[in-house]
């Protein structure tokens, strides 16, 4: 506790000179450093707010301890009442504390950052793509329901409607701070509408989100990309576009392809197409990064592997469980409408544990 009430007097002190700094004329005549003390200020009162209802917690309990430590003799019933008020003073501080190293936890640098997310079609064939369709839908709602903005980057259709690949943007703050938790394998049981005879088919789709790297967080050298044009195509391999607008990008070093053709302009594409293959390779670099640290750590949550089946939708028993946590919820209609925070919630409480854990260890 000496540690903790330490780190809070700096934060504390911290957060008033913000509040001191952001009321100051030159503060708000520079945009800049005015969006830079407001961002750290919103990031420091939920902690100041946690630290403020756990010393006043402690404090109830304390007067609770005076009262029954003391030299006045206590009748029967208000000794039990105290004794009753010290037991709950007691948890409250308990969990408040616990609450406020949660807080503290160090945040990941990406947490604020949009992203780039993109669903294939796995095993199934045309079952795994109408299920990728189903999830390009199911995030679609789900963003809208945050207030995110999302802008689709590319998109390979199937003649059914189904989805072979689908590739977007999720631009709004906190974006990978919540949908991180989505990559993976996604696996579906249902009775396809293609299928005549009621059977339940198995079926995948992979998911993958990324922070969206700007040329800061990720540098890219002209001379590793080979880029290839060639004519936009549709559903059907029908021409949507006459001239060569598409775009097809190789990171030569790595051999990671992105082709992007939704824009009409081959320069917009090519601008695209190098802000996906840029985030792409700073995931992979992250990834082989994070994985160096945890290679003794079992059981880790959300680690992006792609090989890793994280979710069932399974739709005959209306069911969804995520098996990284072994949570089984129902009503699987309003989850693929994008009703996904009580799923995500459960996972980001279980990693804050499982940090909070290696904290204490």
């Amino acid at each position: 506790m000496p540690n903790l009430t330490s780190q809070m007097e700096a934060v504390c002190r911290r957060f008033e000179e913000l509040s001191i700094r952001l009321n100051q004329p030159e503060t708000a005549a520079d945009p800049a450093q005015l969006r830079r003390l407001m961002q750290e200020y919103h990031e420091a009162q939920p902690v100041v707010d946690a630290y403020h209802a756990l010393t006043t917690a402690q404090d109830h309990l304390a007067q609770a301890k005076a009262l029954l430590e003391g030299d006045e003799p206590l009748d029967a019933d208000f000794k039990a009442m105290v004794q009753q008020e010290l037991s709950e003073k007691s948890q409250d501080v308990a969990e408040l504390e616990n609450n406020l190293k949660i807080l503290l936890l160090p945040k990941d640098a990406n947490d604020e950052k949009s992203v780039i997310m993109e669903i294939r079609a796995g095993a199934g064939g045309e079952e795994a793509a109408l299920f990728a369709h189903s999830l390009v839908r199911m995030y679609t709602m789900y963003v809208q329901s945050r207030g995110w903005e999302m802008e689709l980057l590319n998109l390979n259709e199937t003649e059914l409607g189904g989805t072979k690949e689908a590739v977007f943007a999720v631009n709004g703050r906190g974006a990978y701070n919540r949908l991180k938790y989505e990559s993976g394998v996604h696996r579906v049981q249902r009775v396809p509408e293609t299928e005549t005879q009621g059977r339940i088919h198995t079926s995948t789709a992979t998911v993958a989100v990324m922070p969206q790297a700007e040329e800061v967080d990720f540098a890219l050298d002209m001379k590793d990309l080979r880029i290839d044009t060639f004519r936009s195509s549709g559903a059907g391999g029908q021409h949507i576009n006459k001239t060569s607008s598409a775009i097809r990008v190789t990171h030569i070093p790595t051999g990671t392809v992105v082709e992007r053709q939704n824009e009409r302009s081959q320069f917009q594409n090519k601008d695209k197409a190098l802000e996906i293959l840029r985030s792409r390779l700073l995931a992979q670099k992250q990834k082989e990064q994070q994985d160096a640290i945890n290679a003794d750590r079992a059981g880790q949550v959300g680690t992006g592997d792609r090989s890793e089946k994280i979710r069932t939708y399974n739709f005959p028993q209306d069911r969804c469980t995520d098996h990284r946590i072994g949570l089984t919820v129902h009503n699987l209609d309003k989850i693929m409408d994008g009703d996904l925070d009580d799923i995500i919630d459960a996972l980001a409480t279980r990693e804050q544990a499982e940090r909070l854990q290696k904290l204490n260890a």
